[in-house]
């Protein structure tokens, strides 16, 4: 996780921008739990542990913005796409879009819990400072 937030701080973004990324990942990562138990009821025959690190963890920040409602959920499925397209492979955009557009959908008839709180099992949000 440092690394990636690493990565962040160091990058060309606008100071905000890079704020705003930092503090995604960070609460994406807290939510994890809750993201992936909406995630294994829609990637069928494919248990988490299964997919590419880098699929399940786009999945995972899709999920994760769907829940706290921080976009329309058409333009986290595009940009979760994008994600896949320049960072997975061939297959990933097509699997991810039928993941994400079910979870758009239970999250739309309101069978998806309420926006994601951490499990009593969760760690502790990281010390990570831009």
């Amino acid at each position: 996780m440092e690394l990636v937030v690493a990565f962040i701080v160091d990058s060309d973004e606008a100071p905000g921008m890079a704020d705003a990324a930092r503090q995604l990942l960070v609460a994406a990562y807290r939510d994890r739990h809750d993201s992936d138990e909406i995630l294994t009821r829609h990637s069928k025959r494919w248990g988490l542990e299964r997919l590419a690190m880098v699929d399940r963890n786009i999945l995972r920040l899709a999920v994760h913005e769907m829940l706290t409602d921080t976009a329309p959920p058409k333009v986290i499925i595009s940009e979760a796409l994008k994600l896949a397209q320049e960072f997975s492979t061939s297959e990933s955009p097509r699997f991810i879009n039928g993941v994400l557009d079910a979870v758009r959908r239970e999250i739309k008839s309101g069978l998806a819990d309420e926006p994601a709180t951490p499990g009593p099992d969760a760690p502790a949000e990281p010390d990570v400072q831009s």
